[in-house]
């Protein structure tokens, strides 16, 4: 082996061999005295009398506070350094705990400084006793503070400005969320109409949406829908979806053609790296004249199925099989039906925000979602009914699921009033 390259490269010393400079500072440290230590160790130390009186303390301590060793020893208790709240929390808990245990661990105080400062401590002390288990005196070790402190100062600080942050943004996602929904539903003469709109989380936006507005000829146009996702990406797609739907529906109010422009518009718009889509339902409420009620032509893409609570009491599903969700293909599968509102009859339309809902339960695990059918028996128990008393049993409903509800739920219901002279009977 070449000993020049061991030479150059540094020399393989076998372990606990050190070199001359290593081996000097190392016994550099071995020199310092016990004495030495106490003085100038990282904290304070002090030990005092049974009465507080001050025995011993190091010159660290006394650095932190600015006073010499004679100004101390002999003439000064240990809670003669603390602030006047130090000291009524030292004589009220620190010193009768510290009688009982024997030790107290940890205390955050504040001493007092020549120049009128304030440190902030923590404080350990421990009583030593004698061979007889006599209490002899006090020990106590104390920890600089002020780093510590400024970090809970500042992460309390941050913590309230993230709760104002926290605050603004629930401001400004609720207001958000109303400019989203129509601040009143149009009065249509000869229909009972209310609408619901349950916030799952005050952190998000939601994208559930409803709207009933007039369209030409005595005509009125609805629709209810769900975007996927939260947030304002969905927000955006809501707003989008929204005033497409009412403007499509005056050019052409056939619900078929209305969803399959809304279709187009999503699919151009969304069809990138973040596609978005809807679930949707659009309806075109039309008088029936000599006949009474209402006709309503219903178009579904990839919605849960209205309900119609009948004013004899039964309850049907609206179906529109096929429907397909709006905005993931081009041409997109609109399914439709047409049923007729005559009086007593109420028409329920929701998103899945209720049916996938997770009841309560007991133990340990989430409950089951509450489903369709479900929501199906609870129309049954509620019909016949009014729009309003629907919208009324739904809000209920909700609340027994307390933070069961992961996601938003728009209720929309219409409902065709008795004759005054039934409604008597």
């Amino acid at each position: 082996m070449n000993t020049s390259d061991e030479a150059g490269s540094g020399e393989h010393r076998p372990p606990g061999k050190q070199s001359g400079a290593d081996h000097a500072a190392f016994s550099a440290l071995l020199e310092d005295s016990a004495e030495d230590l106490y003085e100038h160790a990282p904290c304070g130390y002090l030990s005092t009398l049974l009465d507080g009186t001050i025995a011993k303390i190091n010159t660290t301590l006394l650095d932190w506070l600015g006073h010499d060793r004679g100004d101390l020893v002999g003439r000064r208790t240990f809670s003669d350094l603390l602030t006047v709240g130090g000291r009524l929390y030292h004589e009220t808990h620190f010193a009768p705990l510290l009688r009982i245990q024997g030790e107290v661990s940890g205390i955050a105080l504040e001493l007092r400084t020549t120049d009128g400062g304030r440190l902030p401590v923590l404080v350990t002390s421990t009583v030593k006793t004698g061979g007889d288990g006599r209490p002899l005196l006090i020990r106590t070790t104390v920890f600089d503070a002020r780093d510590r402190r400024a970090y809970e100062t500042e992460l309390l600080r941050a913590r309230r400005q993230a709760e104002r942050e926290r605050e603004e943004l629930m401001r400004l996602n609720a207001t958000l969320q109303q400019t989203l929904l129509p601040p009143t539903l149009v009065n249509v003469p000869g229909l009972d109409v209310a609408a619901y709109y349950h916030v799952a989380s005050t952190d998000m936006v939601g994208g559930d949406f409803y709207d009933l507005f007039p369209l030409s000829a005595g005509t009125w146009g609805l629709f209810l829908g769900d975007v996927c996702g939260k947030g304002a990406a969905a927000a955006a797609v809501t707003s989008l979806a929204r005033y497409t739907l009412r403007a499509a529906a005056v050019y052409d109010p056939d619900p078929a053609a209305v969803l399959s422009n809304l279709n187009t518009v999503l699919n151009h718009e969304y069809n990138g790296h973040d596609p978005r889509f809807c679930t949707v339902v659009f309806g075109l409420l039309t008088p029936e004249g000599e006949h009474g009620g209402f006709r309503i032509t219903l178009a579904s893409g990839g919605h849960p199925p209205a309900l119609l609570l009948r004013a004899d009491g039964s309850v049907d599903q609206v179906d529109t099989p096929g429907g397909q969700l709006i905005g993931v293909l081009p041409d997109a599968h609109i399914a439709t039906a047409t049923v007729h509102l005559a009086a007593g009859d109420t028409l329920l339309l929701y998103t899945d925000g209720v049916t996938e809902a997770r009841q309560a339960r007991t133990g340990t695990g989430d409950g089951d979602r509450y489903g369709d059918e479900a929501l199906l028996d609870f129309a049954r128990a509620l019909a016949p009914t009014t729009a309003s008393n629907a919208v009324a049993a739904i809000r209920d409903l909700l609340d027994t699921f307390g933070t069961g509800i992961d996601d938003d739920t728009a209720v929309l219901a219409i409902n065709v009033p008795r004759p005054p002279s039934e409604e008597q009977q």
